[in-house]
């Protein structure tokens, strides 16, 4: 079982977009059973709000199912159950390798970098920008390539 962590800042805009995204994908493929998928925040601002109005509208719009999802905040424990912590920035990568223990074998990656000939190198937040849209569209990419990038890895 493949495990992967979406981390933004607070939990309610990139990161379950992230994660509904790739278990949407996953079940479209009929990988469901091979992953467990989740989502964080560095910081404690909206734990146990469901996502931005915003991320919610935008995944309705594609059909993608967001029941379920509710913000929390990054664990030490995340750090040794999951294999792959993706970040939606720097200052997110900055943030969990402070708080990356060295018993931690996660890849620890932006979700950009999975992106090939992109010229965004992070995904912005349309909690600051107000679109929805141009995150919708990095994540989904981005999200392909990441799935492709594990299943060749994983043999899956």
């Amino acid at each position: 079982m493949v495990k992967v962590l979406f981390v933004c800042l607070g939990n309610i805009c990139r990161s379950p977009m992230a994660e509904a995204v790739f278990q949407d994908l996953l079940t479209v493929k009929g990988l469901d059973e091979k992953f467990v998928v989740d989502s964080a925040g560095i910081a404690d601002y909206h734990v146990g709000s469901s996502p931005h109005e915003g991320t919610l509208t935008k995944l309705k719009e594609h059909g993608i199912n967001a029941n379920g999802l509710m913000a929390r905040q990054v664990t030490e424990e995340d750090f040794v159950h999951f294999d792959y912590i993706i970040a939606m920035d720097d200052e997110n990568i900055k943030a969990l390798n402070q708080m990356k223990g060295s018993q931690s074998e996660a890849e620890v990656k932006k979700l950009l970098d999975y992106l090939p000939d992109s010229s965004v190198n992070n995904v912005p937040d349309p909690y600051f920008t107000g679109d929805f849209d141009e995150t919708y569209e990095l994540v989904s990419q981005a999200c392909e390539y990441l799935l492709h990038d594990i299943r060749s890895s994983q043999d899956i």
